[in-house]
């Protein structure tokens, strides 16, 4: 079995009604839906990216029986192994059949198994309709778009992410992975409550669910001008340090040391 990614991991699950009441037996057969021009049918590819402590899995093409329902519930699993918050965006998914609605439905059990919680998001209609009539829309916590499932769970985080006790917060936002991976279990092993993002627009969901105690900021980012006015209007609220373009490429302990030891004056300054 393969898994497709696709930058960031996404996951979306695609359903057509006839028309007429909405039912299992009223969708196209899987043969005649969720395909490529030349009728071969799309694989299910699976994006994900992390948001803070939520992690977002993004699904484009059709949720199945067969390889792409055991691709899902591989890759969530895979996830499990230490995060516990995730939320399946579902807005490009074109066809799901009842093996697909099966894997979520065990997807969202084996979450919860280990004390975690899976949300959904950006549900199509067609696939509302069906978690209706087979009443699975009571199991599910469904949110429309990504933003609002983020700030749910961080209204109310898992029992598994809630730490004993929380040092100062940091938000940690740069482009190069390996970089906020780095600074995350740096920090972190420092005592802090760290959360990361690779891009302005999820920093910028995070600092409005959550407060910050400071930010460590890396070199080239940019968004749409108003997404980039609108951390930049948050920012003068919060202490700032920037992670220069040198930062990936400094020796890791060298470069360890000092930003433990900026992190630490600035923090000083601000209390």
């Amino acid at each position: 079995m393969a898994l497709t990614f696709v930058g960031d991991l996404n996951l979306r699950i695609s359903l057509t009604c006839a028309e007429g009441p909405c039912n299992l037996a009223n969708h196209r057969r899987e043969h005649d839906r969720g395909c490529r021009p030349n009728g071969d049918p799309l694989r299910l590819l699976l994006e994900t990216r992390d948001v803070g402590r939520v992690t977002i899995v993004r699904c484009k093409g059709r949720l199945v029986s067969g390889s792409e329902a055991e691709a899902l519930r591989a890759h969530v699993t895979w996830i499990l192994r230490d995060r516990r918050s995730i939320v399946l965006h579902l807005g490009d998914v074109v066809f799901i059949d009842s093996s697909g609605l099966g894997t979520m439905v065990r997807t969202l059990t084996s979450t919860r198994q280990v004390h975690g919680d899976l949300k959904l998001c950006d549900v199509p209609e067609s696939i509302r309709k069906v978690l209706e009539l087979s009443h699975l829309h009571k199991l599910f916590d469904s949110h429309e778009t990504e933003d609002h499932a983020v700030a749910a769970f961080y209204r109310t985080p898992v029992q598994a992410e809630k730490p004993v006790s929380l040092g100062r917060s940091v938000l940690c936002v740069d482009r190069n992975a390996d970089v906020v991976t780095y600074v995350r279990e740096l920090l972190r092993r420092a005592g802090y409550d760290v959360h990361t993002s690779n891009n302005l627009r999820d920093a910028l969901i995070l600092m409005r669910v959550s407060r910050f105690d400071l930010l460590l900021v890396g070199a080239e980012l940019s968004a749409s001008p108003a997404t980039e006015k609108s951390f930049r209007d948050l920012c003068a609220a919060v202490p700032l340090i920037e992670l220069g373009t040198e930062f990936s490429t400094l020796d890791a302990g060298e470069a360890a040391s000092a930003l433990l030891e900026k992190i630490a004056a600035q923090l000083q300054l601000a209390s």
